[in-house]
């Protein structure tokens, strides 16, 4: 009998949770703007958002827990995962930030 206790290390939400975080930023495509989590390396190369917009290896940014709304003014939409292409996106900023308070 299978021990239920014991966690698959293949389905952990954060299997190297020192090496990686998560980043909530917010980006607009010509016809929606999303709101997500972007996994991003702790530390060194791949830990800033434009690493990863940059990575000419890479055509899709994925995003955990997102909200979708269209720009036409319909309704919003949650997803827990969403690929977005990066020829697609317009722009990009962490909402968090506020650029008013410099």
């Amino acid at each position: 009998m299978p021990d239920s206790t014991h966690s698959d290390p293949a389905f952990d939400d954060e299997p190297h949770p020192s090496e990686e975080r998560r980043e909530r930023i917010r980006l607009e495509t010509p016809r929606h703007r999303i709101e997500g989590s972007l996994m991003l390396a702790r530390d060194g190369y791949r830990s800033r958002v434009s690493d990863m917009l940059n990575a000419s290896e890479r055509d899709f940014l994925t995003l955990t827990d997102v909200t979708l709304t269209p720009l036409d003014g319909g309704p919003a939409e949650r997803h827990a995962f969403m690929a977005i292409a990066r020829v697609h996106i317009v722009y990009v900023v962490a909402p968090g930030a506020d650029a008013s308070s410099a």
